[in-house]
C-alpha cells in the first residue's frame, strides 16, 4: 500500500481536498481518501507532493496509425488541402508505421492517458494495444461517398471488426464524417450499429463541410474531385444536424469530434440526440484551420466536454496537458478543476468506463498523475506545467 498526498488533490467526486491523501494498493486500486482539512499529520510511508494530484487522462479521439505521419503534412491550408496532403503521403514511410505507433502509445502513457478511444482504418495496431498500459477502445471507421461501393466498405469493416474480436479488444463501427459517406453507406452502417454503446463522428471541423453538403460545392468538392473519389449522383445527407439525428445510429453514447465551426443552431438542434459528448482537438484545429473550436458557446450552450489530441499527422505530440494548456490560454475563465474534468471523468463517462476511470475513488483504478508547476494561488496552468506518474 502506498499513500499520495499534495497542495491539493481533484478527486472529481466533490470539492478539491486540500492536503487529502490516497491510499493506492499495489495494483493501483483506490483503497482509501482522507480529507485531512489541509492538517497533514506526518504519515510512515506518505509521500507529499508540491502540486495537485488528478486521475488519470482520458483520450477521447487519436489515430495512433497515423503516428508514422508526423511532420509529414503542411500545417494551416484547410482541411482539403490537409486531406489531399494527406492521401499522397500516406502510405510514404510504411517501413515506420509499427514502430511509430508503438512509441506514440509510449509517449502517451508517459503523459499520464489511461484509456483512449483511437480511430482505426486497419489492424495495425491492435498487437501494441493488446500489450499497452493503455486501455483502448478502437473506432473501426467507415467512410465513401460512392454508393455502389457501400456494401464492400460494410464488408471491410466488419472483416476489421472480427479481426478485433479474436484479439480481445473492445471496439466499435462508427462512421467518418458527415460529408465522407453516402446515404446508402450510413444506412447500412445504421443497421450494423444499431447496438453501438459509442459511436463517434468528426463534425464541422471545417466551413467546406457546409458548402460541400448544403451546394456539393467548395474546397472538399474540388478535394473529392482531383483524388477521383467524387461520385456522378449527389447521395449525401443535407447538412449535419440530419446527419447526427436520422443517420447516425441512437444507441449508446455519440462523440461529436472538432467541432471547430459549430454554430448555436446546430447544437440546439442535435442535442436532441441523448448522450451526446463534445469532442476538443484544438492543437489539431490550430493546425489545420489556424482556428479554436468556440468553446464559449459550447459551454454555454451546456455541452458536455471531452478532450482528444487528434493524430501526429495534424499535431506534434498526442499531449492532453498540451491541449489544455491551449484552451486555458484562449478561455481563461475555464477553471482549472472544469478543465481536469473534461480530460478525466467525462471522458470516462462518455466511453462507458467510467466505473474504472476518472474520478478518485474507492475500488477504482483512475491512475494518479501529479500536476506539478502549477500557479496553486490563481488555480492556472503554467507553460512550464508538467505531468508526473504516480500509480
Amino acid at each position: 500500500m502506498k499513500h499520495f498526498s499534495a497542495q491539493y488533490v481533484f478527486t472529481n467526486e466533490g470539492p478539491p481536498l486540500k492536503r487529502g491523501i490516497i491510499s493506492v494498493k499495489s495494483d493501483g486500486t483506490i483503497a482509501r481518501i482522507e480529507d485531512s482539512g489541509g492538517n497533514l499529520s506526518e504519515r510512515e510511508s506518505a509521500e507529499f507532493h508540491n502540486g495537485i494530484i488528478i486521475p488519470g487522462f482520458v483520450n477521447c479521439h487519436c489515430h495512433l496509425e497515423l503516428s508514422h505521419m508526423k511532420g509529414r503534412t503542411t500545417p494551416g491550408k484547410g482541411l482539403a488541402e490537409f486531406l489531399k496532403n494527406f492521401r499522397t503521403k500516406r502510405e510514404n514511410g510504411n517501413e515506420t508505421m509499427l514502430f511509430s505507433a508503438a512509441e506514440a502509445d509510449r509517449e502517451m502513457y508517459s503523459g499520464g492517458v489511461v484509456l483512449c478511444a483511437d480511430i482505426c482504418n486497419t489492424r495495425m495496431t491492435f498487437d501494441i494495444k493488446k500489450k499497452s498500459r493503455i486501455k483502448y477502445i478502437s473506432l473501426l471507421e467507415v467512410f465513401g461517398l460512392q454508393a455502389e461501393k457501400a456494401g464492400r466498405r460494410m464488408d471491410e469493416v466488419l472483416q476489421l471488426a472480427a479481426i478485433a474480436h479474436d484479439y480481445n479488444l473492445p471496439y466499435s463501427i462508427v462512421p467518418h464524417a458527415a460529408y465522407s459517406i453516402s446515404l446508402t453507406l450510413f444506412r447500412l452502417l445504421k443497421e450494423v450499429t444499431a447496438k453501438n454503446t459509442i459511436t463517434s463522428l468528426h463534425f464541422m471541423e471545417t466551413e467546406a463541410e457546409k458548402t460541400f453538403l448544403k451546394y456539393y460545392d467548395g474546397p472538399l468538392m474540388e478535394s473529392y474531385r482531383d483524388s477521383e473519389l467524387l461520385p456522378e449522383n449527389r447521395e449525401i445527407v443535407s447538412d449535419h444536424a440530419e446527419a447526427v439525428l436520422e443517420e447516425v445510429t441512437p444507441s449508446g453514447n455519440l462523440i461529436l469530434v472538432h467541432n471547430t465551426f459549430v454554430d448555436r443552431t446546430t447544437i440546439r438542434k442535435v442535442r436532441n440526440r441523448k448522450n451526446l459528448y463534445w469532442c476538443l482537438c484544438p492543437r489539431a484545429n490550430l493546425y489545420i484551420e489556424d482556428r479554436m473550436p468556440p468553446v464559449d458557446l459550447l459551454t454555454g450552450e451546456g455541452c458536455r466536454m471531452v478532450i482528444g489530441t487528434d493524430s501526429l499527422a495534424s499535431n506534434n505530440s498526442l499531449d492532453i496537458l498540451a491541449e489544455l494548456k491551449v484552451i486555458q490560454a484562449n478561455f481563461q475563465e475555464i477553471p482549472l478543476a472544469e478543465l481536469v474534468k473534461w480530460a478525466t471523468l467525462n471522458g470516462a463517462a462518455a466511453l462507458r468506463q467510467e466505473n474504472t476511470y476518472g474520478s478518485i475513488r474507492r475500488g477504482k483504478k483512475p491512475g494518479l498523475l501529479l500536476l506539478q508547476d502549477v500557479d496553486l494561488q490563481n488555480m492556472k496552468l503554467l507553460p512550464q506545467t508538467r505531468i508526473t506518474r504516480l500509480a
